[in-house]
């Protein structure tokens, strides 16, 4: 007990006399804008983070992508082979395009730091080089020996980089995702939705609408009875959301719409009624004679569920949040992210970010004084013995 008092208090002095220097480090990253969609700006922001990761004792290897910015993963050059691995993610991406900062610049206001992209998850991204700093400066024996994965295509799906996130988390005794925690009091994200993208196509018939629209079929109606069917699958008790997100249909005013189109969204809080909804969705069957209805997609993220080693490292979080002075609850979250990927392969927390609000939304910033005090509780989870033999 006293022994891990005394590592809480090395942690805190650590991070509180690099207090500046933390900071300009957010800031800088902040500064740095890096959209998804810009592959050179993904590039810009992976070598930043390349260099320092070096600097501190990593080897990296950096994987560009087809289509985005691709990936940075980092290990310890000195590191034990014997011991097991802890893996750590985050992503570089923002969904704000270049020069937001012109218009939303970084700000300090009232114990708030703003920017676009500080909560969603340049303060993460923070967080994780210093929580590895302070390991290295203090000299704490691991017990389990973090490797990291920052990807630049996590808000559209981390299309590209999951193939390899699947790899290092099968080979991982535990994962840690560096999204924004959930609300203004932080909850930590111990369960998260999974989601589902359908695309519904109906093929009708063309006819003037005038002269002969008895001899037309309209898509659109079709699709509106589709519409009624699709949103009588919502179970909100279940937390089963079925959302029709975009429609589409029809050439002109004066023509009976020949095809339409509406593309949902599905989000589910287990594999169960992903299997479930999925089946419902796919066996819609048309409303109006001599229609012809196609139905593609299917669940792309799998739900993060309580798993009992999910659960087990959730207990352990909130332990070393009491060492920490931080009462932490844990909560459910509506969106996807990395740890649905992780979780199906070994234990996982999510939401190990700072405290904050806005994400995606102008307003967006962080509490200030929060920073370190999730740094500091990402320090101790590091620190943490091995949860399980990996089968």
């Amino acid at each position: 007990m006293k022994e891990q008092k005394e590592i809480v208090v090395r942690i805190r002095e650590y991070l509180e006399s690099h207090q500046e220097k933390l900071i300009n480090f957010l800031t800088d990253l902040v500064a740095l804008e890096s959209p998804t969609s810009e592959i050179e700006k993904q590039h810009k922001i992976l070598n930043f983070l390349q260099v320092q990761f070096e600097a501190i004792g990593y080897h990296i290897i950096k994987v560009p992508g087809k289509n985005t910015g691709g990936y940075l993963y980092a290990r310890p050059l000195d590191r034990d082979r014997s011991l097991p691995l802890q893996l750590i993610i985050g992503h570089c991406d923002t969904v704000w395009p270049t020069d937001t900062i012109k218009h939303m610049p970084i700000t300090h206001d009232d114990g708030m730091i703003k920017g676009p992209g500080i909560y969603d998850m340049k303060a993460g991204l923070t967080q994780l080089y210093f929580a590895l700093l302070t390991l290295k400066a203090i000299k704490a024996p691991l017990k389990v020996t973090p490797i990291v994965l920052i990807n630049s295509d996590e808000e559209i799906g981390s299309r590209e980089s999951t193939n390899c996130i699947k790899r290092l988390a099968k080979i991982s005794n535990r994962a840690y995702v560096l999204e924004p925690p959930l609300g203004l009091d932080g909850k930590l994200k111990t369960a998260r939705k999974g989601l589902g993208r359908f695309t519904l196509t109906v093929t009708g018939k063309a006819a003037h609408a005038g002269l002969d629209p008895e001899k037309g079929i309209n898509a659109i109606v079709e699709l509106s009875h589709q519409v009624q069917q699709l949103y009588a699958m919502n179970d909100f008790e279940k937390g089963i959301t079925v959302n029709v997100g975009m429609i589409e249909g029809g050439i002109s005013p004066n023509v009976v719409a020949p095809e339409s189109k509406a593309v949902v969204d599905v989000r589910v809080l287990n594999d169960g009624d992903g299997i479930l909804i999925t089946s419902k969705i796919k066996g819609l069957k048309p409303f109006l004679p001599n229609v012809q209805l196609t139905v593609e997609g299917g669940i792309g993220r799998p739900p993060m569920e309580r798993t009992e080693r999910n659960q087990e490292l959730w207990k352990i979080a909130e332990q070393h949040g009491r060492r920490l002075g931080i009462n932490l609850e844990q909560a459910i979250s509506g969106g996807g992210s990395d740890a649905n990927t992780t979780s199906i392969y070994t234990a996982t927390l999510d939401g190990l970010g700072t405290p904050g609000d806005g994400a995606h939304a102008p307003h967006e910033y962080i509490f200030e004084n929060k920073l370190i005090e999730r740094t500091s509780l990402l320090t101790l989870l590091l620190l943490t013995e091995p949860l399980y033999k990996k089968t």
